[in-house]
């Protein structure tokens, strides 16, 4: 069907993608890829985190069949899927480096990356709505980054 809708053979199509999931997870990958992009205007790395999730959960609730399609696919073992994965997780991880600055934690960052990718799947499990995904993750931020006195999450470990 997708090489119908593209005007080439199947044939054709797989001398370009190795498999359906290659496909879907190039879909995904050129989803986060292309401009406009992430632009980081707040001046807090909170809200600028913020402002990231905002992002990347507006451009996944944008395409929610692709999202959901690529929860599989991206989990696959083709080596082109590999190569996509870990570049779309690189990519939303210089995201959050982005909005909490050079100097952050990598630990906050896997954290980050670790939340947004559990929670696309989760969403895609049904447990919530992919338009919820900034909602969910907003939490997450606020836990993982905190505000000016520090994370938040050390603060309720501590008491």
């Amino acid at each position: 069907m997708v090489a119908q809708r593209a005007g080439v053979s199947p044939a054709t199509a797989y001398t370009y993608f190795a498999s359906k999931d290659h496909l879907f997870s190039e879909l995904f990958w050129r989803l986060f890829s292309a401009p406009p992009g992430l632009s980081l205007t707040a001046r807090s790395p909170q809200a600028r985190a913020h402002q990231v999730v905002t992002y990347l959960a507006s451009v996944i609730a944008g395409a929610p069949a692709l999202a959901a399609a690529v929860n599989k696919s991206m989990l696959a073992s083709d080596p082109e899927v590999e190569r996509l994965r870990l570049a779309v997780g690189a990519l939303w991880i210089e995201y959050f480096r982005d909005a909490i600055g050079e100097d952050a934690d990598p630990d906050v960052l896997q954290t980050l990356g670790f939340a947004f990718s559990g929670a696309l799947l989760q969403a895609g499990m049904g447990l919530f709505a992919y338009d919820e995904l900034a909602e969910v993750l907003g939490k997450v931020v606020d836990v993982v980054v905190g505000d000016a006195e520090g994370p938040k999450s050390s603060r309720r470990l501590l008491r």
